[in-house]
């Protein structure tokens, strides 16, 4: 991961293979640079400062750097933490492409943040926008930025939050990994090994249970489904135990099915190979465990990662099955395609017995909210609207957006079963919906639902940090939404 750090001095004075300014729309360049031929290309109309555009300029007059790179940040007034996060990774991107090694970015303030605040979202982007997974490229680019500097007039704040960006960075970074990995590696037990290396890590607490363990401890959804793949079913529990003795723990909890093919109700081929992101939830809880090992947050910290594969075979289960899964409720099988509310059904339930302050879930559980949402948003749902508002507040802070939606007593009716209490599939119409509420179903403490279904992976670049591929969301939203929680305690 490339180095982020700060310093301070005068512009003209940066020695920095490339120096990074950016300009706002209308504005013109810093004092130092009037006169040099940064004023040239405002004048000539070959830079307006609009957002993303550069500007590349060879030996500029009177600095010390060989080339000074202008940045738009578009509007002075819209100018957000999450703008300069994309202009950041716009900064290390170019220079990595101009092969250089090192980048010195003139640390820009959205109106209202402070120097630590922007760092901070500097380094996030910085670090973000490098991302490439091309580990099985045989010819892959060896070659990578090895320092981001941000330059402030107060480079103590600007070190401090550079480095917890870097922090909340590495949590979006693991969680793209995990879930970039093609399903022959990225199995249920791989997911069980990187989780005990983040226990390692940070001290937490770790329990992996195999299969044996999953079906005497009565989650019979996660054995259910994972029940005709080789690679067995794993139940990853992690613990971070910084807060008081007595406090109750936030939980979080993430769906890994690590390949889905539909089970029996089989899915079409096209596009199948994107299966391998139904673990994204599992990822980003991961990431976010990481991220607070790093952080060392004040909290009690549980992370719940039902991890299985979903395929067809003569031990799968069928359309039509009935099952009792760990709340002992049960459950008509109207699709096999709905697995992931299954495993996700016993998790909420296992989680009762941690009595939790609050629990998150996250999962790439239905088409129909992409659908609903595309891929600018999570589907937000939940019991308590406390909890959905801390959870806004924290989408907004890491620029991973959500959209609250409802939870009328009319979709749980939809999912009410013919030969069961519940059916796993409340049909065509609603289906976010409806999911939601079968999942409401088992959690009878704070509980929120994020359907990433739209926003765990992309087809294309979606913005100059979110590449192509794993996107790694909410892993930052929950890191921002327990940083949010140990403020509070401190304050």
């Amino acid at each position: 991961m490339v180095m982020i750090g700060a310093t301070s001095g005068a512009l003209t004075g940066v020695s920095s293979p490339i120096l990074a300014v950016g300009l706002h729309k209308g504005e013109s360049v810093p004092q130092e640079l009037e006169g040099t031929a940064a004023t040239k290309v405002l004048s000539n109309g070959d830079f307006s400062g609009k957002e993303g555009e550069t500007a590349l300029i060879y030996t500029p007059d009177g600095m010390a750097t060989p080339r000074l790179l202008l940045v738009g940040l578009g509007e002075r007034t819209s100018f957000t933490l999450e703008k300069l996060r994309r202009a950041s990774a716009t900064v290390a991107k170019r220079a990595r492409k101009l092969k250089l090694n090192e980048v010195t970015f003139v640390l820009p303030m959205p109106e209202g943040a402070g120097v630590r605040e922007a760092a901070e979202a500097a380094a996030e982007g910085g670090s973000l926008g490098l991302y490439r997974f091309d580990r099985y490229k045989t010819n892959a680019e060896s070659r990578d930025l090895e320092a981001f500097t941000l330059l402030s007039d107060d480079e103590r704040a600007a070190a401090a939050g550079a480095e917890t960006g870097v922090k909340l960075a590495a949590a979006t970074l693991l969680a793209r990994d995990l879930a970039n990995e093609p399903s022959n590696t990225a199995t249920p037990e791989y997911l069980a090994e990187r989780a005990c290396e983040i226990a390692e890590r940070y001290g937490m607490e770790a329990t992996i249970l195999d299969r044996a363990e999953i079906e005497a401890g009565g989650m019979v959804g996660l054995a259910t489904v994972g029940r005709s793949a080789r690679n067995e079913p794993r139940f990853i529990v992690l613990g971070h135990r910084k807060g008081t003795a007595d406090a109750a723990p936030v939980v979080l909890v993430g769906k890994a099915v690590t390949f889905d093919s539909g089970g029996i109700s089989i899915k079409p081929s096209a596009g199948m190979g994107d299966m391998k992101y139904d673990m994204s939830g599992g990822a980003a809880v991961l990431g976010a465990m990481e991220a607070v090992g790093a952080l060392d947050l004040p909290l009690n910290v549980v992370a719940l990662v039902p991890a299985t594969e979903n395929l067809p075979g003569g031990d799968a289960f069928k359309p039509g099955d009935v099952l009792t899964l760990h709340s002992g409720k049960t459950v008509e099988i109207v699709t096999t395609d709905a697995e992931g509310r299954l495993i996700l059904a016993d998790t909420l339930s296992y989680a009762r017995r941690y009595e939790p302050e609050a629990a998150i879930d996250c999962a790439t559980l239905t088409g129909a909210c992409h659908v609903a949402l595309g891929d600018h948003a999570s589907g937000l749902m939940g019991n308590d609207d406390a909890l959905i508002a801390e959870v806004r507040a924290a989408s907004e802070a890491s620029g991973e957006r959500v959209w609250p939606l409802p939870l009328f007593e009319e979709y749980t009716e939809q999912i009410k079963g013919d030969t069961a209490d519940l059916k796993n599939s409340g049909g065509r119409y609603g289906g976010a919906l409806t999911a939601g509420a079968f999942l409401k179903e088992f959690a009878d403490y704070p509980w929120a639902h994020l359907d990433i279904a739209g926003t765990a992976y992309n087809g294309k670049a979606k913005n100059s940090y979110t590449p192509k591929g794993a996107s790694g969301a909410p892993a930052r939203l929950l890191v921002e939404f327990l940083r949010a929680r140990a403020e509070d305690r401190d304050g």
